[in-house]
């Protein structure tokens, strides 16, 4: 029996919910539809956002052959028959999911049809590509990248499948629950809608018969329906501003939720944006405790999570190294380069090599010509900003 995500996969580029950035009037894909001309592409981003729609949408919509392959499950075997196919109908599409597992052999036989045009390419991940796919593969391939869809993007969704199943009653306390427990993912949200209507006898959905399903807590982040991502803003700001207490918070809200990646990553963010060069040590004893929460899971992982969210609450703060950096940046952005100095190009006999000088430091210029007198970082007022800034001039002997 056919499930009904599938039932309401979207056929056109119009039943396709959320995404307008790509699909919307005049954006990008829907224009490269509507003039016929097709290029391979890579969609990445969260599970359930509709990367699968658009693709069997594209294929859909501009009537051309194609075949559906998985780059883990499919061999060999069953990419040579794709591309025979292609032979003797002259092109195909290919609609590739988890394209960042693509090995080498599967790879090196497609590419070439990719680089004829006889095979366009359209693959599916929820890795970051730009790090997870290869470069032979990505260089042939334009990137874009969906965006999470809103609780009201879900809210459409669910409403049109009630459409599919006939009598259901469902208010709004339990539409919402369904929302928050779906997490963003449009195909859990209907596969949750589905299973509550047929776990009811009465085809009556309530919040209890959700619940009841789904044993995660129901979240609800405010009473705004702020939600998620405002809740990790405020756990970054509380740990910024050094409230241990408000910090523990948001972290107890966020477990609550059981995204538990999504508090790695911020953590991560905040050991060097935040914290810095003021407590170094403390991003190799983040990395640990996002170690020893993996490893023993939930419920137990909030034990190391709360450990060092308290400890990076009250460390001290200096966000200096990630401003020297972006200052940096700002001039490469801006066109402020310059050459070399002469002395730093590679084998030249004019370099000081500084390990043959007293404390290994020798005066000599770095910068370019234009920028030699740039400072681009600016300690902070913190114990060991100050004691490696003072190791650094008594390294230096005194010399300017």
């Amino acid at each position: 029996m056919e499930i009904l995500a599938d039932i309401l996969r979207p056929k056109t580029l119009d039943d396709i919910i959320g995404q307008e950035h790509l699909v919307g009037k005049d954006k990008i894909i829907r224009n490269l539809v509507n003039n016929n001309h097709l290029v391979s592409m890579i969609l990445y981003g969260k599970p359930g956002i509709g990367k699968t729609s658009i693709a069997y949408a594209i294929a859909n919509t501009i009537n051309k052959p194609y075949r559906m392959l998985n780059a883990t499950i499919n061999n060999k075997q069953d990419f040579d028959i794709v591309i025979e196919e292609a032979k003797m109908n002259g092109e195909m599409i290919i609609i590739m999911d988890e394209i960042h597992r693509l090995n080498k052999d599967k790879q090196d036989l497609l590419l070439p049809y990719i680089e004829n045009g006889l095979i366009t390419l359209i693959g599916m991940t929820t890795s970051n590509p730009y790090h997870k796919i290869n470069p032979a593969i990505r260089s042939r391939c334009q990137i874009f990248e969906l965006k999470e869809l809103t609780p009201s993007n879900l809210k459409e969704g669910l409403n049109r499948a009630c459409k599919y199943l006939p009598g259901i009653k469902i208010d709004d306390e339990a539409i919402n629950a369904i929302i928050k427990l779906s997490s963003g993912d449009m195909r859990s949200a209907i596969n949750l809608l589905e299973v509550a209507y047929y776990g009811s006898n009465n085809k009556h959905v309530t919040i209890d018969t959700v619940t009841n399903i789904n044993a995660k807590a129901v979240f609800f982040a405010d009473s705004d329906e702020d939600g998620h991502y405002d809740v990790l803003s405020g756990l970054q700001k509380s740990i910024r501003g050094s409230d241990v207490d408000a910090s523990l918070h948001y972290l107890a809200r966020l477990i609550a939720e059981g995204d538990l990646d999504s508090i790695y990553r911020r953590l991560s963010v905040i050991a060097y944006e935040d914290i810095g060069l003021a407590n170094p040590g403390i991003g190799p004893k983040l990395m640990a405790a996002i170690n020893a929460a993996e490893l023993v899971g939930l419920p137990e992982a909030r034990i190391p999570l709360g450990t060092i969210v308290t400890e990076m609450a009250l460390s001290p703060k200096s966000n200096s190294a990630h401003l020297a950096l972006d200052n940096a940046l700002a001039d490469i952005e801006n066109g402020t380069t310059g050459n070399l100095p002469v002395h730093l190009k590679t084998n030249s006999p004019l370099y000081k090599y500084p390990h043959d000088y007293p404390n290994s430091w020798v005066k000599q210029q770095y910068l370019p010509d234009n920028l030699k007198n740039k400072k681009y970082y600016q300690p902070k007022n913190n114990k060991y900003e100050m004691n490696i800034n003072k190791i650094h001039e008594e390294m230096k002997g005194g010399q300017k």
